[in-house]
């Protein structure tokens, strides 16, 4: 007990730092976590580094990083299984398929979207909720049941009862793949969202310059 809490004071791991999520993929190099600490929040794949650690292990109850050659678990805070929302409504063949709505494109600076994104993580994160979608048993989108007004999500487009069924060209089939984007949209220029909006498809484009 006292050799584990000498090993743990001799880490340089934030006293703050928590895991408010995960998602464990079927391969251990794809899982990802969501690390919270000092306000700031970081979604974080293995091998990645955040908050001065390097993320080595990912599992349902804990995350495993290490700092200064120590390896330190971080449990995972306690959250119910998310709610599958209804599934997608089957377009009949004799009904013409509607067309897109397509949104014009957005062009943000880089910039002013990460620093808004700094300080309004936290909330966009309390504020937002999201479900899977799933027709025939396999997730086939996500939809917003509830988005944080006046927020980045919503001046790019987005809005409640959204249904998100491609981002960048990757389908997402799951919330694994959800969040697994956000590491490579880090450093995207060009973000384009599909889905549907009240059975209707639509499309969001964003340029970051």
């Amino acid at each position: 007990m006292l050799a584990a809490l000498l090993l743990l004071l001799a880490s340089s791991a934030p006293a703050d730092l928590t895991a408010v999520g995960v998602v464990v993929a079927k391969s251990p190099e794809h899982s990802v976590a969501i690390l919270r600490s000092g306000g700031r929040t970081r979604v974080v794949g293995v091998g990645d580094s955040a908050f001065g650690g390097h993320l080595l292990a990912v599992s349902t109850t804990r995350v495993t990083l290490e700092f200064d050659n120590q390896r330190v678990d971080v449990r995972v805070r306690s959250a119910g299984p998310p709610a599958l929302s209804p599934p997608l409504a089957a377009s009949t063949p004799e009904a013409p398929e509607p067309p897109a709505e397509d949104a014009p494109l957005r062009v943000m600076k880089r910039e002013e979207v990460e620093q808004r994104l700094a300080g309004e993580m936290n909330r966009i994160l309390a504020e937002t909720a999201i479900r899977p979608v799933t027709e025939d048993g396999r997730v086939v989108g996500v939809r917003l049941t509830r988005v944080a007004q006046d927020s980045l999500l919503t001046e790019a487009g987005l809005r409640s009862g959204d249904v998100l069924t491609n981002i960048n060209g990757t389908e997402i089939d799951g919330m694994a793949t959800l969040i697994s984007l956000w590491p490579r949209l880090q450093g995207a220029s060009d973000l384009r969202a599909q889905g549907l909006r009240d059975g209707r498809p639509f499309s969001i484009s964003l340029s970051l310059q």
